[in-house]
């Protein structure tokens, strides 16, 4: 578990293991256990952001040493619609946080001296490049296609938007490329960028988004009114049918194509339901599974596993329902999982294991899961652990109302999360 309890009057007292949901006492402080994990870093973005997106880079596949860089894009919740901004990041210095051995407890006065000292050359750095956006962005995806770094941006103003950040992510990279300042202007945040094309097709609002990764240049969009739209590439832009899938009752809350079919798209909505679809077909014809009452309520996300045939939704029950697409519509999970206490807003596969997954809700956890654990029968386990689900890895806190998390697809277990209190980058001890 990521938490502790420690009594902060009584400083003999052995630090105790916490479970979210109990009450703390007046004399109880809840810190992290650094021991459990290799790397933990916070960051700030001024406004929070409801959505980000992980860019790929060149730095290659399965890195494991340390000080880290990534790249990301996120869009952020001002207080007034003109406040808002795209975010293009390069956050660097992610070191490692776990000291090996005993050498905190050998410390002199002097190393630790050398420590306070040193502190601020282990804290990330980040770089940026702000577009300017009218209105919170709801959820934001990028995708790499014909050399291009494509993001496409759910507005709250009811429009989809894709834009070109290949210059943001040059400028960032090599800050020797970045445009000499301009005088900030009355309205917005960031330059203005004119986008590759705008779609106000919806009727509303919506949080539904997804490239494909198995047809390049492919997106799927989502809104509250209930419509998909698939939008397809062609020379000049996209081309979107002004007949949308159809199906659903309510909001479309979350969209995620096949990793392996290149016209099959799954979708999660308000109306309790889970739909798989063929997008070759148009309208009500283009669905052909449906999972009726998948949740006790509104279903938020789903995430689709890269190998194996399985689909994982949270709701705003706080379950996690595994299913399993050879078995779709018997309307039985495979595997029901219960712990988090409020709504569940994130779920994702890891990219690495495909038994491990993460999930993130309103009751400000962050939960790592392996489906292939299973619990021995211990009989010196502590009695508040033993009614965790044993598929229960890690429990990973200090972030709250929790909005997104992403697997770093080319940094085995690191997780990346946003939420109104900012952005977090952690890998544990207990996924490598």
């Amino acid at each position: 578990m990521s938490e502790r309890m420690e009594d902060s009057d009584v400083e003999e007292n052995e630090p105790k293991v916490y479970l979210p949901g109990r009450p703390l006492k007046k004399d109880e402080l809840l810190v992290h256990d650094p021991s459990a994990y290799l790397m933990l870093h916070e960051a700030q973005t001024g406004a929070p952001c409801l959505s980000f997106d992980i860019i790929p880079d060149g730095d290659g596949d399965n890195r494991t040493e340390f000080p880290l860089t990534v790249y990301l894009v996120a869009g952020t919740q001002a207080e007034t619609p003109n406040g808002n901004s795209i975010i293009v990041m390069k956050v660097s210095n992610l070191v490692k946080t776990l000291k090996e051995g005993d050498d905190e407890k050998s410390e002199s006065s002097d190393e630790s001296d050398s420590d306070d000292e040193n502190f601020i050359t282990r804290l990330p750095k980040m770089e940026t490049a702000l577009i300017r956006h009218q209105g919170t962005i709801n959820r934001i995806r990028t995708t790499v296609t014909n050399g291009r770094l494509l993001a496409a941006v759910w507005s709250e103003l009811g429009r989809v938007t894709v834009i070109d950040l290949k210059q943001q992510l040059l400028a960032i990279a090599d800050p020797s490329l970045r445009p000499a300042k301009k005088k900030k202007k009355k309205k917005g945040v960031g330059e203005p960028m004119d986008p590759l094309q705008v779609f106000t097709g919806h009727d509303d609002e919506g949080y539904g988004l997804d490239w494909s990764s198995v047809s390049k240049g492919v997106l799927a969009s989502g809104d509250c009114k209930s419509n998909i739209f698939v939008w397809l590439p062609v020379e000049a832009g996209w081309t979107i049918n002004s007949s949308p899938l159809s199906g659903h009752t309510d909001s479309v809350e979350d969209l995620q194509w096949s990793p392996n079919e290149p016209n099959v798209l799954a979708s999660c909505s308000v109306d309790r339901t889970i739909r798989i679809w063929d997008t070759r077909e148009h309208g009500s014809r283009a669905c052909k599974l449906t999972v009726k009452d998948a949740h006790k309520s509104d279903i938020n996300v789903l995430t689709w596993n890269r190998r194996e045939p399985f689909i994982i939704s949270g709701g705003d029950d706080g379950f996690l329902n595994i299913w399993d697409l050879r078995n779709f519509e018997t309307n039985n999970p495979v595997a029901i999982l219960k712990h988090h206490t409020k709504s569940v807003t994130t779920v994702e596969w890891s990219p690495h294991e495909s038994s491990i997954f993460a999930s993130g809700g309103e009751d400000d956890q962050i939960a790592l899961w392996d489906l292939a654990v299973e619990r021995d029968d211990d009989p010196n386990m502590d009695p508040q652990l033993k009614g965790l689900p044993s598929q229960l890895l890690f429990i990973h806190q200090g972030q709250n109302d929790i909005k997104e998390l992403h697997w770093h697809a080319q940094v085995p277990g690191l997780v990346i999360s946003t939420a109104n209190s900012g952005f977090n980058f952690f890998k544990t001890i207990s996924v490598e």
